[in-house]
C-alpha cells in the first residue's frame, strides 16, 4: 500500500484520482479547501496559495504526491488583467512549489517517491485567447523538468498535459452537448477529455513508470500532435 496525497483531492480529475487509488487499496490523503470525498478520503483543509492560513498535518510518509489546482482564463491578451496574471500564478506555480516544498521530507521518506503536476496542451500548441495558461503552464513544464533532474534518483517528477476536459472547472466550456460536441470535433479522437481519462494517466504514472521522469504526458484526444 501506498501513501498518496493529492492536492485538490475533491472534486474533477483530484476526486477521479483519489477515488481510483482508494480502490486499489491505497491511502489517500486529500489537501483542499472543500469538503473531503468520499467517506473513506483522510481530508484536510489547504489554501496552497497560503499555506501558513491553513497549517497541515503531513503524513510522516508520502510515496506519490499529486498537485491538480489550475485555472482557466480564456481572454485576449489585451483583456488579461495584471492581477489575473498574479492569481494564476499562484494557483498554477506558486501554489505547486509551495506544496512540493512543504511535502519534500515526506517523499524523501517514501518508497520510488513521484511527484506529479498539471500542465496544459496550451504549453505547447498555441491557442489564441490561451496565453495566461500557456504562460503558466509552460511554467510547470519547466518545473517539472528542472526538479527531475534535482531530485534524482530518489523522487520522479512528472506532469500530465490535458486537452479541455469535463469538470466542474471546465463547466462553462462543457454546460451544453452542443458546447461539448463544438468541442470535442476539434480533437483527433471527437471528443472531450474525462476525469477518468487524466486519472488513468496519474494511476500509470504513480505506479506504473517506475523508469519515467522529466516527461510531460500528453493526454490531449491527440489534438497536440495530430492535424485532421
Amino acid at each position: 500500500m501506498s501513501v498518496v496525497a493529492i492536492i485538490g483531492a475533491t472534486s474533477g480529475i483530484g476526486l477521479a484520482i483519489a477515488e481510483k487509488a482508494i480502490a486499489q487499496g491505497h491511502e489517500v490523503h486529500s489537501f483542499s479547501g472543500r469538503t473531503g470525498n468520499p467517506s473513506s478520503l483522510l481530508h484536510q483543509q489547504y489554501n496552497a496559495v497560503d499555506p501558513g492560513s491553513t497549517p497541515i498535518n503531513v503524513p510522516e510518509k508520502v510515496d506519490h504526491l499529486i498537485y491538480t489546482p489550475g485555472s482557466i482564463n480564456l481572454k485576449p491578451f489585451h483583456r488579461i488583467t495584471n492581477e489575473e496574471w498574479i492569481q494564476e500564478f499562484n494557483i498554477n506555480v506558486l501554489g505547486a512549489v509551495q506544496t512540493i516544498r512543504l511535502f519534500l521530507p515526506a517523499l524523501k521518506q517514501g518508497t520510488n517517491s513521484s511527484v506529479t503536476l498539471f500542465s496544459s496542451v496550451a504549453a505547447q500548441t498555441g491557442m489564441p485567447f490561451h496565453t495566461s495558461i500557456a504562460a503558466m503552464k509552460g511554467a510547470v513544464e519547466g518545473l517539472t523538468r528542472s526538479l527531475a533532474a534535482e531530485f534524482a534518483p530518489h523522487i520522479r517528477v512528472n506532469a500530465i498535459a490535458p486537452s479541455l476536459t469535463e469538470t466542474p472547472l471546465a463547466e462553462k466550456l462543457t454546460a451544453t452537448p452542443e458546447k461539448k460536441e463544438s468541442a470535442g470535433k476539434r480533437h483527433p479522437l471527437q471528443r472531450i477529455g474525462t476525469a477518468q481519462d487524466q486519472a488513468d494517466a496519474a494511476i500509470f504514472l504513480m505506479f506504473h513508470a517506475p523508469w519515467m521522469t522529466g516527461q510531460i504526458l500528453k493526454v490531449d484526444g491527440g489534438l497536440s500532435a495530430l492535424k485532421m
